[in-house]
């Protein structure tokens, strides 16, 4: 059995976060494992306010050893590092165990919140992590920040971006335009970039606000069709039509957020 890893923060609703990941991973049919770098915790009484507890960068680490002693995953991915110091931690693990399949989602942003959180990652995401990285897989709000473009509002910045990205090390970039791109058409947009070929992945726009966990949850299932043994493109593709049909087939959670279904892929019959 394939073993995958994700090094991010625990939703407590069990919609984004590791607990996405953890399920992906086991739709995949691979053995997930986890680092936990933060818990998230919503306040029922201030409006669903997000409020992140960060795990020390030491106790990090001490889960990355526990998780290696075990052998290096097939694969593994990050989500939400929540300080730069736990960004350095794990790219001394990467030094020290060489994993392959590195997959980055670089969370600067997290829904329910004000503004960007910890936009002051990025600059360690870009000297520490994107040089080491298979794929990186940013919305457009971090792509325009890691870029240092700011506001992406057409086909031609997202390639900008993408260009600029992969020139930080990145392997394989891809920008999540999905529907907060106005691209003039009722489809999700995203756009695949890997040093010689731009590919455009596109889906039909599914109007919902079930969509909680959907970024997560796309990189996880980059990381386990990687592990599976699928090439990039392949493993992009199948990671879009299983995040559209779990956007799809979403559920409310309450009154602020719904969850995405990650079972919905295999209750279409499809296998991965």
């Amino acid at each position: 059995m394939k073993k995958t890893l994700t090094i991010a923060g625990s939703d407590t609703t069990g919609g984004a976060g590791l607990q996405a990941d953890l399920k992906t991973f086991q739709e995949y049919g691979t053995f997930g494992m986890s680092a936990i770098t933060s818990i998230v915790t919503m306040d029922i009484n201030d409006n669903w306010s997000h409020n992140i507890e960060t795990i020390e960068p030491e106790v990090v680490g001490r889960q990355l050893e526990t998780v290696f002693a075990g052998g290096k995953p097939d694969a593994l991915k990050t989500g939400m590092l929540g300080d730069i110091r736990t960004i350095a931690v794990v790219r001394d693990a990467i030094d020290h165990y060489h994993p392959k399949n590195i997959v980055i989602d670089p969370v600067l942003a997290c829904k329910g919140t004000a503004g960007i959180l910890l936009s002051e990652n990025a600059d360690s995401i870009r000297e520490l992590l994107l040089p080491v990285t298979a794929v990186t897989t940013p919305n457009l709000i971090e792509a325009g920040i890691l870029s240092d473009l700011g506001d992406l509002k057409t086909v031609a910045d997202i390639e900008k971006a993408a260009t600029i990205i992969h020139g930080f090390g990145a392997k394989t970039v891809i920008i999540k335009g999905g529907r907060r791109f106005d691209n003039q058409e009722d489809e999700a947009l995203d756009v695949f970039y890997d040093g010689h070929a731009f590919h455009y992945l596109k889906s039909p726009l599914v109007h919902t606000d079930n969509n909680h966990g959907a970024g997560c949850t796309f990189a996880a299932a980059i990381t386990a069709g990687l592990a599976n043994g699928k090439s990039t493109l392949e493993a992009v593709t199948t990671a879009k039509a299983f995040v559209h049909a779990a956007i799809t087939n979403g559920h409310p959670f309450n009154q602020y957020l719904g969850h995405i279904w990650h079972g919905a892929y295999r209750d279409q019959g499809y296998t991965l």
